[in-house]
């Protein structure tokens, strides 16, 4: 009874309203996504009150794992088929991404211990699809040298310029070798080094993980640093830059939560948010659902959740899910891989990835493979858009195919208080996903996340 007397106690709660949960927050976030899991967690870290809410009565948003009943249910398939495996096999990411050994996601993952409640295991080989066919990715000197991606004087000519990427340090102006690269466009860079189109182009798409060709006329520092974070990544694991954690992607919004509970924060599963509330200036002072209201600094979430007028759309993303009971062909039968289809080589603006993994990644049964195709839509035709992927996987024994359109905010978040993250991007990897996750934070905070932690390994015990 005395919990009830104070629940009543808060002078801007309208009369015949309930408190939602304590009533009082720092921060109240709207979905599970693993952006804003991640936000959640490093907000409860630093001592704020944060209400983490969810539409779904399970973790993740749109970059959930199903299992197989709920995959069917999802995709209204009916009843999976019997010889496919059991529920408890599979985990299946609907917005399927490996994360980069070295990158920032792996640094977020360490610095908040998160890797603790996970485990992790390498992606057996990254592939380029160049000329028809599908060729492993060099990254290292000597792989470059036995590379049919190029002709004899061209492995040269790649491998110096991988030894510049190796030895150039912004801050040691010797390893510039008289160029600077804050001004040298990365086009540039590669004719310093006399590379051909075609190598530009799988560095860039494969190994740079850029998009698109809008890279090549600004000025190369930046991709030059990917390149670097793809090599040091790879030399970590020998197999493939990438890793994947066990059970799918679904386990990482569930660490950083748990990360926030045990921090203090309130998590509410399969509860809607009807309203966003806003003072007179604008600003987003709560939330309320149903008849129960609760009062924040400010307000976190996808974009879904938020008044129209408030994001942008920024185009279409097509995925196409699809079960197989083989290895990808040509890629030497490997349990999990991917494969980045320059958009140029088959015609479009923008690349198609492709990956696939395994029951060694706990997400499917015994003798079953997943294979996922994404890319950005352009044009009306969805299956259209994913035809050279899908030709690469052989026979498909089902396939799901949704097309989501993305946002990002309108604004900043600083003037209404409403801080929302960008839907994430079509790429079979969180590198671009990690940069907004880093914008986000510091919208925020009002300061940079600190990402001063060696990556070189998650499996460490802290």
């Amino acid at each position: 009874m005395a919990e009830e007397q104070e629940k009543k106690t808060f002078d801007w709660l309208p009369e015949g309203m309930e408190p939602l949960a304590d009533g009082e927050y720092d921060a109240i976030i709207m979905g599970t996504g693993l952006k804003e899991c991640v936000i959640s967690g490093l907000l409860s870290v630093q001592g704020m009150r944060v209400l983490h809410m969810d539409r779904n009565d399970y973790y993740g948003a749109d970059c959930a794992s199903l299992n197989l009943t709920n995959l069917y249910k999802k995709f209204n398939a009916g009843n999976p088929p019997d010889n496919i495996g059991s529920n408890r096999d599979f985990n299946v990411d609907l917005i399927p991404k490996f994360i980069m050994a070295c990158g920032n996601l792996t640094k977020m993952l360490l610095h908040t211990k998160v890797t603790r409640y996970l485990e992790f295991k390498s992606i057996e080989g990254s592939f380029v699809y160049k000329g028809g066919k599908i060729l492993k990715v060099p990254a290292t000197p000597e792989e470059a040298l036995k590379s049919p991606l190029m002709g004899l004087f061209e492995k040269r000519r790649f491998r110096n310029f991988l030894l510049y990427v190796d030895a150039y340090d912004e801050k040691n102006p010797e390893t510039h070798k008289g160029r600077d690269l804050t001004v040298m466009t990365m086009k540039q860079l590669y004719e310093e080094f006399g590379l051909v189109p075609d190598t530009h182009q799988f560095i860039s798409h494969a190994m740079c993980l850029q998009l698109d060709e809008t890279h090549m006329n600004q000025p190369a520092l930046t991709t030059v640093k990917e390149l670097q974070t793809y090599c040091y990544s790879l030399s970590r694991y020998g197999t493939s830059p990438y890793i994947y954690p066990v059970y799918g992607l679904g386990g990482l919004p569930e660490g950083f939560s748990r990360l926030c509970a045990i921090h203090g924060g309130t998590f509410m599963l399969n509860r809607d948010v009807d309203e966003i509330q806003y003072n007179d200036k604008g600003e987003a002072i709560g939330v309320r659902s149903g008849n129960e209201m609760a009062r924040a600094k400010f307000v976190v979430g996808d974009p879904s959740y938020f008044p129209k007028e408030k994001v942008r759309a920024t185009g279409q993303i097509v995925r196409c899910i699809c079960f197989l009971n083989h290895p990808i062909p040509n890629c030497g039968d490997l349990e999990s891989a991917q494969i980045i289809i320059p958009g140029p080589q088959v015609g479009r603006k923008n690349d198609i990835f492709v990956c696939s993994l395994s029951n060694s990644h706990q997400v499917t049964a015994q003798g079953v493979y997943i294979a996922i195709v994404s890319t950005k839509m352009e044009g009306d035709n969805p299956d259209k858009e994913v035809v050279p992927g899908l030709a690469l996987l052989g026979h498909i024994m089902q396939r799901f195919t949704t097309v989501a359109t993305t946002y990002e905010p309108v604004g900043d978040g600083n003037s209404d208080k409403s801080y929302i993250s960008s839907s994430f991007d079509a790429s079979s990897h969180f590198e671009g996903d990690v940069d907004d996750l880093l914008s986000l934070y510091k919208r925020i905070t009002g300061k940079d996340l600190d990402m001063n932690i060696n990556a070189d390994s998650v499996e460490a015990d802290y």
